[in-house]
């Protein structure tokens, strides 16, 4: 009787669904470490432990597979920060909570960060990634509006340039996945706390 390989054997202690999970991460550190031209389905595969045949069981391609990865991610995002969105809070407490759900998904999705950051602007250029720059001009949409709305209600300084301030809290806050690890001394939370008492020092508007 010929011996089953290693990727049967995982067929018949993990379910489906669940070793198609544990190969999406697999996939997503190996595109973050050596990027996406440089990765081959060979290389997701020996990192997984199984054969390059055997990884299209589950996808056809390097290309569904980072497909998966990113819109794993940003429907994630997204459904956080619509929920931010859609609170009635008020702006600087709506700044608060995108800049906290933004350091909890860099903690969820470390590597499909890392991947997005690296690889969104010329992905973006494809016809099948065309949502990455449609969640860019989302992502703008919401930050900036925030950010509009405080000076309009005097909670922010009413000489804020909101597009350069925007930039600046966008990068300050997801530069953060090159250095940040799960798990470590700081929560993402108590992260966020720290960048926000940094930043509204700066942006908030103080009695005289």
């Amino acid at each position: 009787m010929p011996k089953s390989s290693d990727s049967d054997h995982k067929k018949t202690t993990v379910s489906a669904p669940e070793r198609r999970e544990e190969l999406l991460a697999i996939a997503a550190q190996v595109f973050a470490a050596q990027g996406y031209n440089a990765t081959t389905v060979r290389k997701i595969a020996d990192a997984a432990g199984m054969l390059a045949g055997s990884l299209y069981y589950h996808f056809d391609s390097k290309e569904s597979m980072l497909d998966e990865i990113l819109s794993g991610f940003l429907d994630e995002l997204w459904a956080r920060y619509d929920a931010v969105l859609g609170a009635g809070l008020g702006p600087r407490e709506t700044l608060e909570a995108l800049v906290t759900e933004s350091f909890r998904e860099i903690d969820r999705h470390l590597d499909a960060v890392a991947i997005y950051q690296k690889e969104s602007k010329h992905l973006g250029t494809q016809p099948h990634f065309a949502y990455l720059v449609e969640s860019q001009q989302k992502f703008e949409k919401a930050w900036l509006g925030t950010l509009e709305r405080g000076v309009a209600a005097k909670v922010f300084r009413p000489d804020l340039d909101v597009r350069l301030t925007y930039r600046f809290v966008r990068d300050t806050v997801w530069v953060a996945a090159s250095w940040y690890r799960p798990g470590g001394r700081h929560s993402p939370e108590e992260i966020a706390r720290q960048y926000l008492s940094m930043v509204l020092e700066g942006i908030a508007l103080h009695d005289s």
